[in-house]
Order: C-alpha cells, then sequence, then structure tokens
C-alpha cells in the first residue's frame, strides 16, 4: 500500500499505459488502409502514432492518404477496434495501482490520444470513470507533445509542476511532461521500446505496475 508517494499528482497515459491496445491499434489501422487501398504500414510506424491526434498520426502512419478521406479512414478503423475493444484488457495492477494512488490522497489524471467518445466509453466499460479526478483528451486539448493537457491538469487540481509526474509508453507522452516541466515515467510495455523511450529523457523507465507501484512510494 501506499502511504506517502512522491508526487500529489500521478497523471496516466491510456493506451499502452494502462490498457494493453497497442496491437489492436496497429491491427485496425492496417486493416483501415488495406479497406482503403493504400499501402499499409508496418507495425513499428503504426504504433509509433499512438498517442497522437488522429490527424497528424494518419499523416504518418498512411502518408499517401488524402486528409479530405481521412473521416472514411476513421470509419474504417472503428469497424475493425470497437468490436474487438471487449478483447483487451488493462494491464495488470495498473487499475489497482490507480486505487492505491487515490487512496493515499494523490489527484489521479488522464492524458490520451484518444477522442472524449471512445476515452469515455472505455471507462464506463472498465469501470473506472470516477477513478480520475480528471481527463484530458486530444480532441479537447492541443494534442501531445504540447503540454496542454498537463497544464489544464495542473491548474484543475491545484498541483504545482513540480509535484507531478507523466506516466506513458510514448516518447509523446514524455516530452509532452518535459515541455511542461514535470517528471516522466517511461513504461516499457507499450508501443515503444526503452531505447526509443530514454530520448525523452524520463526520470525513470518501469516494466510493470510493481515497479511503478516502488517508484511512485519511494521505495
Amino acid at each position: 500500500m501506499i502511504e506517502h508517494s512522491k508526487y500529489d499528482a500521478v497523471v496516466f497515459d491510456w493506451d499502452g499505459t494502462m490498457m494493453d491496445t497497442t496491437a489492436l491499434i496497429v491491427k485496425s489501422i492496417q486493416h483501415a488502409a488495406r479497406e482503403m487501398g493504400i499501402p499499409v504500414p508496418s507495425d513499428e510506424v503504426a504504433s509509433s502514432i499512438i498517442g497522437l491526434d488522429w490527424r497528424n498520426a494518419l499523416r504518418i502512419a498512411v502518408p499517401d492518404l488524402p486528409m479530405e478521406r481521412a473521416m472514411e479512414f476513421g470509419e474504417h478503423y472503428q469497424a475493425h477496434y470497437v468490436p474487438n475493444e471487449k478483447r483487451v484488457f488493462l494491464f495488470p495492477g495498473m487499475a489497482e495501482l490507480a486505487k492505491e494512488l487515490k487512496a493515499s490522497g494523490v489527484a489521479v489524471a488522464v492524458a490520451t490520444g484518444k477522442s472524449r467518445r471512445g476515452l469515455n466509453r472505455i471507462l464506463e466499460t472498465t469501470g473506472l470513470t470516477d477513478l480520475f479526478v480528471t481527463t484530458k483528451t486530444a480532441d479537447e486539448c492541443t494534442p501531445k507533445p504540447h503540454p496542454e493537457m498537463l497544464e489544464e491538469i495542473s491548474i484543475e487540481t491545484g498541483v504545482d509542476k513540480s509535484r507531478m509526474v507523466m506516466v506513458g509508453d510514448t516518447t509523446h507522452d514524455l516530452f509532452m511532461a518535459k515541455k511542461f516541466g514535470c517528471d516522466g515515467i517511461g513504461m516499457t510495455w507499450g508501443a515503444m521500446r526503452a531505447e526509443e523511450l530514454l530520448k525523452a529523457e524520463p526520470v525513470a523507465l518501469v516494466k510493470n505496475a510493481e515497479e511503478l507501484r516502488r517508484l511512485l512510494g519511494g521505495e
């Protein structure tokens, strides 16, 4: 049990950090590309865009896609993603860790590249809606790695950046933290390898919820 956290606010990314959605996102992007008859991105390219807003993600993953057809691409993506979302699970120990943090008085929040609609749907499915003091999505704020999500969370919670940490599995999360001026912790079980995450200079890399719990608890 965490009794005294090193931080007053812990902000979690969602895809690839709280929930093991990386493979499903990749497959859904590849499915949509095939359906539209454009070059299918590799697993590495498709996973690299996780956490970005939709249009910037498409420019990287499927550069041959005309932006006026982005909505059509999104429809094909959702047709594959949504029916399979119920087969995806939270990473072991992450919900329990977030509950421990909340019980210890820490403000627990989410900053995600998901849409508000998508985040609300999965929070309802997992029953975690009331766990977070606030949540920020890419269609409500300037997308990662811009620090607006963290700026708004800091204002809403009253927690200074010196007492806040961003936990994420991509450099988009960690560069966001760096631009805001708070600590960043990289989770190595998500979309990017450790060597990629290190480019954003996180204060630590962890490979599972237990390692993260010890780090946040100051052990």
